[in-house]
């Protein structure tokens, strides 16, 4: 995209899982400068790509100082700092508020003084406005209801995010565009990255990385609730893209699903991997997560493709294999992080 050319970017959370595969994207068009801001909470500085046009500084957006030293001349801002995810929310919701609520709140009050700002992009989640069911899923759009109820202060801070994002839109122009995730996968997810988080989910992660790992070790793979949950799977690269459509297409104030559209029982997906890597071992079932109640969703595509010219590329077969590829290749790096925590290393505990 040439709009990233010769232009000053920020990327709060950039050596993430996300954040590192959104660097390497605009890496290729050229920038002039992106600067990640990273606290490492859930990330690793080895993500952070060796370039002469990323300057990497370690802490929290919410710190004073980092926000000060800002530069005034930022074209672009990726908000995608986060605590992950939904069971480590519940785990802390204070340390939740802390690196969820608190980044946007700080970060939008100084952004809002920047005046070559073209656009922020905000990253949500898809499961804030899903539909809470077991049955048949319906696409989530994008002006979908949100529920009073919501399952983790994950969620809760997640639109929370949503409203900042409209609020410094409307108060003070901030040119602010909401990217809302489906379930991304793909390389550079490590599993263990960062610092213990107070649940397995540390380091077990999404359900993608964590299967992929226990299937080429030749583990059972533990499906909850029969398999019968779904997600939405869109691979890093294509999240990569979409962030980017969006800062170059979006409309300020807009809402935008990053989505593949593709609905997957979580017994697909297990039986799909299991395949990929050859894993012999059966698959153990296991009871349903008593605090989920979005148990299938899928995110609708139409708004994104016509508005912002988004549309995800890679097939879940495809994106798989990659990924099955890359964690193959990087199993030191990956049980060097997980060996970290070695001493909370319990019986798998997966998050989709």
């Amino acid at each position: 995209m040439n709009e990233f050319r010769n232009t000053k970017i920020l990327v709060v959370g950039g050596a993430g899982f996300v954040g590192s595969n959104l660097v390497m994207a605009l890496l290729g068009c050229e920038p002039r400068e992106v600067l990640v801001v990273d606290n490492l909470l859930s990330a690793e500085s080895s993500n952070v790509p060796d370039s002469p046009a990323v300057r990497f500084v370690e802490g929290s957006i919410t710190n004073d100082a980092i926000l000060r030293d800002l530069p005034t001349d930022l074209d672009y801002a990726f908000h995608l700092a986060t605590f992950h995810g939904n069971q480590n929310s519940m785990a802390d919701p204070l340390a939740d508020h802390e690196n969820n609520t608190l980044t946007t709140l700080k970060l939008y009050e100084r952004l809002r003084h920047f005046s070559s700002l073209k656009r922020v992009v905000y990253s949500s989640a898809g499961c804030t406005v899903a539909e809470k069911t077991f049955d048949k899923a319906n696409a989530t759009t994008e002006d979908a209801p949100v529920s009073l109820w919501l399952d983790s202060p994950y969620q809760i801070s997640k639109i929370i995010g949503e409203y900042y994002s409209n609020y410094y839109f409307k108060q003070h122009k901030l040119p602010v565009v909401k990217a809302r995730f489906q379930n991304v996968y793909g390389p550079r997810e490590i599993l263990g990255a960062g610092k213990w988080r107070g649940t397995v989910a540390t380091i077990w992660r999404n359900v993608i990385p964590t299967f992929v790992y226990q299937s080429l070790k030749q583990m059972a793979l533990p499906v909850e609730n029969g398999g019968i949950a779904s997600r939405d799977f869109i691979y890093a690269e294509d999240v990569a893209q979409g962030l980017m459509c969006c800062a170059t297409r979006g409309t300020p104030g807009g809402t935008y699903n990053i989505a593949s559209g593709q609905e997957t029982t979580i017994f697909e997906l297990a039986n799909l991997i299991n395949d990929l890597t050859g894993n012999p071992t059966a698959i153990a079932m296991a009871e349903k997560r008593p605090w989920d109640r979005s148990g299938k969703r899928y995110g609708a595509t139409e708004t994104a493709k016509s508005a912002i010219g988004f549309a995800a590329k890679v097939d879940l077969n495809d994106g798989l294999e990659r990924t099955i590829a890359w964690t193959r290749q990087n199993l030191a790096r990956i049980e060097a992080c997980m060996s970290r925590h070695s001493g909370h290393l319990h019986a798998p505990a997966k998050a989709a």
